[in-house]
């Protein structure tokens, strides 16, 4: 799969944009996963707890392994309180403490690893490099790791984290602007999973603020951007999640959830839609980049995105969802 270019290849320092990418999968853990990276692209495995690894000293930095639950993994905070402190060792109670923590968190993830997926969290890679990640997906696929259309049971999704290209408030808001648009296509291409659809984790926007971010006359400040969005969207639960983003522009911003322990502050836009379809050999990541890119070139053509915004508010005053599927695959043929 060739890799479509985005409109703006380079970040505002000049630099190729970098894309972080995280996958959820089932059928193999996370040693056996962090081994497959090791392999596929060198480096080497450093374990941190029973069930969280990374994988140092790869071509682009570290890849975290990990099962996808906060609760079969050490509690930080208590164990640096077990650990010596101004040079003097731990209190045996601390001690004895801290070891049956961490051996019931090792044995809650034994006991949940067929049910909880595994999680690997590549670096932050350049855009043009993304299609070597399909050589790792493929040797997941070899050892048996399952994607979301192995079982109705598994939602698990492929995030795209791209690099903005630009911070300025007038870029984040063409790019919500190009998403909320075409978000009915992206779903009608990817054929989201019924699972993953019945999860909150992919939720779409709703109408109202799609309706309020297309109007013509919406032009808001960056903190008048973030408080709209945090009050229609007081979640990281949409398709495309925008609070890390917001937390990375406005480090000083009232908000407690911008302050939550899950949201890590990034200058990227984080693209929850896609299925994890390793069962699929022809897919890979370049199939839902390329499928983001669209997203960029519509952001960065005004004239067409104020036609299909118009369009769009049109659609949404008298919905058809098969009329506005329709208009879209004829736009995106075109």
């Amino acid at each position: 799969m060739s890799l479509t270019a985005p409109v703006q290849p380079n970040n505002p320092a000049g630099q190729p944009r970098k894309v972080g990418v995280e996958i959820e999968f089932a059928g193999i853990g996370p040693i056996q996963a962090a081994r497959l990276i090791e392999m596929t692209f060198g480096g080497a495995v450093e374990q941190h707890s029973a069930h969280r690894l990374r994988v140092t000293g790869t071509p682009w930095g570290s890849f975290d392994v990990e099962l996808d639950s906060r609760y079969v993994h050490p509690d930080e905070q208590l164990l640096d309180r077990a650990r010596a402190t101004d040079g003097q060792p731990p209190g045996i109670g601390e001690h004895l403490r801290a070891s049956l923590h961490s051996r019931t968190r090792e044995w809650l993830g034994d006991m949940v690893a067929g049910l909880v997926p595994t999680e690997i969290v590549c670096p932050p890679i350049p855009w043009y490099d993304l299609a070597r990640l399909d050589e790792l997906f493929a040797a997941l696929r070899r050892h048996g790791a399952e994607g979301t259309d192995a079982s109705l049971l598994y939602g698990f999704g492929l995030h795209l984290n791209p690099e903005i290209p630009s911070p300025e408030v007038d870029s984040v808001l063409a790019h919500l602007r190009a998403y909320l648009i075409l978000a009915d296509w992206l779903r009608d291409q990817i054929v989201v999973d019924v699972t993953r659809d019945i999860l909150p984790h992919t939720r779409p926007f709703h109408s109202d603020y799609t309706r309020k971010v297309l109007a013509p006359d919406y032009r808001p400040t960056l903190s008048e951007l973030i408080d709209d969005y945090l009050v229609a969207n007081p979640t990281r639960n949409r398709e495309l999640d925008l609070l890390p983003l917001f937390a990375w522009l406005m480090p000083s911003h009232p908000s407690q959830l911008l302050r939550e322990t899950l949201i890590r502050p990034r200058p990227t836009y984080h693209y929850r839609l896609p299925n994890a379809a390793l069962s699929d050999p022809d897919w890979g990541v370049g199939i839902e980049w390329n499928r983001w890119v669209e997203v960029e070139r519509l952001a960065a053509d005004p004239d067409r995105l104020a036609e299909r915004s118009a369009a769009y508010r049109e659609h949404l005053a008298h919905p058809t969802l098969s009329r506005w599927l329709d208009s879209l695959r004829h736009w995106m043929r075109h």
